[in-house]
Formats: C-alpha cells, sequence, structure tokens
C-alpha cells in the first residue's frame, strides 16, 4: 500500500470492525452519546482509523466515534487505513 492510499478515508461496515477487548474496557459510554448527537447535527468529522487483518479491520483509533455509529444504528462509518506498528 502506498501512503496516498493510507491517507485516504474509505467506508467500512461498522459490523467489520473488531474492537480489541483491552481497547473496549476504555469505552465511556456518555462520551459515545455525546459524540452521537454530535454526528446527528453535523456528521462524522473525523474518520477512525483501523488496520486490515484477513476479512475483519481492528480498530486502532476512534473506539468512541465507532460506538457512535452503533447507537446510530449506522451500517457504515469512515475509516482510515493504518499499518499495524512494527514491534
Amino acid at each position: 500500500m502506498s501512503d496516498s492510499h493510507l491517507m485516504k478515508s474509505h467506508t467500512v461496515k461498522v459490523a467489520d470492525v473488531y474492537v480489541p477487548t483491552a481497547r473496549r474496557k476504555t469505552l465511556d459510554p456518555a462520551k459515545a452519546e455525546e459524540i452521537a448527537e454530535s454526528m446527528i447535527e453535523e456528521g462524522q468529522k473525523t474518520p477512525i482509523q483501523v488496520r486490515k487483518d484477513g476479512d475483519r479491520f481492528v480498530l486502532v483509533e476512534g473506539l468512541h466515534r465507532l460506538e457512535a455509529c452503533r447507537l446510530l444504528d449506522e451500517e457504515s462509518i469512515e475509516a482510515l487505513f493504518v499499518q499495524a506498528k512494527r514491534r
């Protein structure tokens, strides 16, 4: 993937985004609801960040935006593809 491909936002299905357990524990439901209300009025302003893992996408950044989309019963979300960090 070229860098230009990584920085272009794509639409992905909310159901295809996997949230790692450790990240899920950081969820603040009140914050997700606040973002959902903002999305109703203004739409999604900042894409989430995901990395490709087989047929699914693993959430890297944007847990509350993703959860806000779930609260709104959105089927898709704007996402930037990032590469997994090398360890």
